[in-house]
Formats: structure tokens, C-alpha cells, sequence
């Protein structure tokens, strides 16, 4: 997966200060361990002084194999009193060396020239989280939803109450977070406006974000038009697409809101059955009804929604209404 400059530059900022820290921290350590044993001090420089010799020895000719030999004996009998005095004193190897994040490339990124694993899920949390840049992730949680806003009272004809149903939905939502993982239902949060999809839906990114997942959350229109502006040239390459498709987890808000063309249509159908082959978890909050999604996507695509998507179906009035109802009741 290809990432933009900038993406690789915040990594390897990232990964360099990882290293600084861990090569700081040891550096203390050695000069506290000097400190009190100056003789340890002694023992490092001898010990540069006998690679420096081996070098020589090597570039010079003669019974190398001799000199090399008797040099590598100097050197193990160095490496042994020097950790015979660092256990007297209470400092282990360990201590007295970097403590790097990733052991295998020592924080470098690279393990035999090639990328290695930190690096990659670096770059990978990077760009997700420019793709999340403006999105309000921390200001929505479940403890800050209030049902407080729907309805006691069942509407005429129906069978429970917006308050009930709503009960429900915010119960499964709290437990698709507890348990999300990779093989986790793809939801589709289904109701009119202002009735929390957004912010249970945000919610949910910021449970499964703290599980260490990857997570993208955004709306529709702005996602698309991303993919229309790296599509035609319009901004700087980059690999939203595969970004999109390859996350833990893909919520798209306010399906159906984004400016109809070709390019948009084509572009929620192929992100969303992608990820359906990919087996990998969509939730799409929306406020058409299936018939709608029918008619502005396609059969195809409303087909795809219906069976494979667990529907929450959100009731009841406008809750930014409400909340503005019950402030001026309250004055």
C-alpha cells in the first residue's frame, strides 16, 4: 500500500524519536553505571580499541587468523569482567543497552533493507488518522447519550415506544463495541435526522479505536469527494481507496447526503461490496429507507445492504429539537 510524503515523514519523525528516547535512556544508565565504577568506563574504551585493532589486523596482512584470534580472546575476557563489575553494582546488560519499541529493526523501520512491521502499521495509523482529521471522534460516548429525548409513549399504530426502541438499539451498539473484533456484523443505523446515528456511531469508533484497531470515520460526502479529487488529478495522489478498504473498521455517515453522480454511485458500491468480500466491518448510518437506497444506488446495491447488514432502526423526533424544547422549558 503507497502512502503520500507527508504520511512517510510523520512515521519516520515517529520512529526517530523512538529512537533517541530508548538510545538516552541507555546513555543515562552507562553514566550512572560509570559513576560508581569508573573502571567500567575504562573497559569500553578498550574494548573500541580491540574492534579498531581486528580492523587493522584484517587491512594489514600477516597470520591474520592468529592476530584476529588473540584479539577475539581480549575482547571476551573485556566483555566478561565488564559484566562481571555492571552485576556487582546492580545494572544488567539490559539496562546498559537501548530499550528500542521494535527489537527487530532497533526503531529503524527497516529489518535487511526491508520494511519492517512497525513501520507498516506506523504509516497505516498515520493515514488513518488524517483520514479522521476532522472528524469529532472524542466528543461523542454512550455515557453521553441520553434517552432522555425520545418518547415514553408509543405513536399511533405502533407496537413499543421511540424510548424502548431506542433502549435497544443503544444496547447493541454498546455491545457491538465491547466485542468487536475482526469478525465483527457489518450495522446499518437506519432513521431520520437527529435521532443519535452520529453519535453512537462515533461512539463505537472511539471504543474500538482505544482496542487498538484501525479505525476511519467519515462522512460520505466527504470521503467521496476525496476519491473523485484523487481520481481525476485534483489533489495529490494518494491511497485513499485502499486506505478505505483495508481498515478494521469503516463507518460511513449520512449515506445518501453526498452530491449524485456516476463517480459517487460507483464509488459507495464498490467501497462497500469490497469490504464484504474482504470480510471486513462496515457500519453505514442513513436517513433513507430501503426503498430509497434502492432507487438512488441501485437493486444490486440495496440487495447487498439487506442481506448483510444488522439493521438498527432509530425512533422518534429531531433529538436537537427536543433538547431545544426542554431549555426554553426550563428558562
Amino acid at each position: 500500500m503507497g502512502y503520500d510524503r507527508e504520511v512517510y515523514e510523520a512515521a519516520d519523525r515517529i520512529l526517530r524519536k523512538r529512537r533517541r528516547e530508548a538510545e538516552g535512556r541507555a546513555e543515562r544508565m552507562r553514566e550512572a553505571f560509570y559513576a560508581v565504577c569508573p573502571r567500567a568506563r575504562e573497559l569500553e574504551r578498550s574494548l573500541g580499541t580491540t574492534a579498531v585493532s581486528a580492523a587493522r589486523a584484517v587491512l594489514g596482512g600477516g597470520n591474520v587468523r592468529e592476530q584476529l584470534g588473540l584479539l577475539r580472546e581480549k575482547s571476551r575476557a573485556l566483555q566478561a569482567e565488564f559484566s562481571a563489575l555492571s552485576k556487582a553494582h546492580g545494572f544488567s546488560e539490559r539496562d546498559l543497552e537501548p530499550r528500542y519499541q521494535c527489537p527487530k529493526c532497533g526503531d529503524t523501520g527497516y529489518v535487511d533493507g526491508r520494511m519492517c512491521s512497525c513501520l507498516r502499521r506506523l504509516l497505516r495509523e498515520e493515514a488513518y488518522r488524517r483520514l479522521n482529521a476532522l472528524t469529532p471522534l472524542s466528543l461523542s460516548t454512550f455515557e453521553t447519550f441520553s434517552l432522555g429525548y425520545y418518547p415514553e409513549r408509543s405513536e399511533p399504530g405502533a407496537n413499543r415506544s421511540p424510548r424502548s426502541a431506542m433502549r435497544e438499539v443503544l444496547r447493541n451498539c454498546k455491545k457491538y463495541a465491547e466485542t468487536f473484533s475482526a469478525d465483527s456484523r457489518n450495522l446499518l443505523l437506519q432513521g431520520a435526522t437527529g435521532l443519535g446515528k452520529t453519535h453512537l456511531s462515533l461512539a463505537i469508533a472511539n471504543e474500538v479505536l482505544q482496542k487498538g484497531f484501525g479505525v476511519v470515520y467519515g462522512s460520505v460526502t466527504n470521503l467521496t469527494a476525496k476519491l473523485e479529487n484523487e481520481h481525476f488529478g485534483r489533489e495529490e495522489s494518494g491511497d485513499t481507496s485502499n486506505l478505505l478498504q483495508a481498515c478494521d473498521l469503516l463507518i460511513l455517515d449520512d449515506l445518501g447526503t453526498e452530491f449524485r453522480s456516476a463517480f459517487s454511485v460507483a464509488s459507495v458500491y464498490n467501497l462497500v461490496n469490497t469490504r464484504l468480500l474482504l470480510r471486513r466491518p462496515t457500519i453505514i448510518s442513513t436517513n433513507l429507507s430501503m426503498r430509497e437506497l434502492q432507487e438512488r444506488y441501485s437493486d444490486r446495491f440495496a440487495s447487498r445492504i439487506a442481506g448483510n447488514y444488522v439493521r438498527l432502526l432509530f425512533l422518534g423526533h429531531d433529538n436537537r429539537v427536543q433538547k431545544l424544547l426542554y431549555e426554553n422549558a426550563e428558562k
